[in-house]
């Protein structure tokens, strides 16, 4: 059972950067990529050898992210993709990778702001050519695709985990 590890433990990095290429694309993270993770989970736990205690607890850190993520939606801090795709990861991050999480997440998504306000500098031909997700990026006042920084920061800290270490060996 645990060489179906490493196929199991994959499916978060292939969620994450199809999430984060959509989220840049559409500013939109569909919702059967949250389900898709969510429902990888404990396959992927027990096939990496974690107690059902571990499971629950780790489990028990993607509702909390649930609801932290609930809180900064109805604040209109986070989108509601955002939202979900966080607390679908936060499982597969548990405790031993949550700080791991956040940090690259923040720092991720301080970037990304920089860049936007970079871009939003831009002269207004330089902001108007390009791609959709350049243009949007561009737009005065206008949102951030934030999965992208989630992304960036599950994929970073995503190694530390128990479920990544048991399938790839960290």
């Amino acid at each position: 059972m645990q060489a179906l590890a490493p196929a199991l433990a994959a499916i978060l990095p292939l969620i994450a950067v199809a999430a984060a290429v959509h989220d840049l694309a559409t500013y939109r993270i569909p919702n059967w990529m949250s389900v898709v993770l969510l429902a990888a989970f404990i396959p992927a736990a027990v096939t990496a050898g974690l107690e059902p205690r571990l499971i629950a607890i780790d489990a028990l850190v993607g509702l909390a992210a649930l609801l932290v993520g609930m809180g900064l939606f109805a604040g209109n801090l986070l989108g509601g993709g955002d939202a979900k795709i966080m607390a679908a990861i936060a499982p597969f991050m548990g405790l031993t990778a949550l700080t791991e999480f956040v940090l690259f997440t923040a720092v991720a998504g301080g970037l990304l702001a920089l860049f936007a306000l970079v871009v939003r500098r831009l002269p207004e031909r330089a902001r108007s050519r390009g791609p959709g997700w350049w243009r949007r990026l561009a737009e005065p006042r206008g949102p951030l695709p934030y999965g992208v920084a989630i992304c960036v920061g599950a994929l970073v800290a995503f190694p530390a985990s128990r479920i990544g270490a048991a399938a790839f060996g960290g």
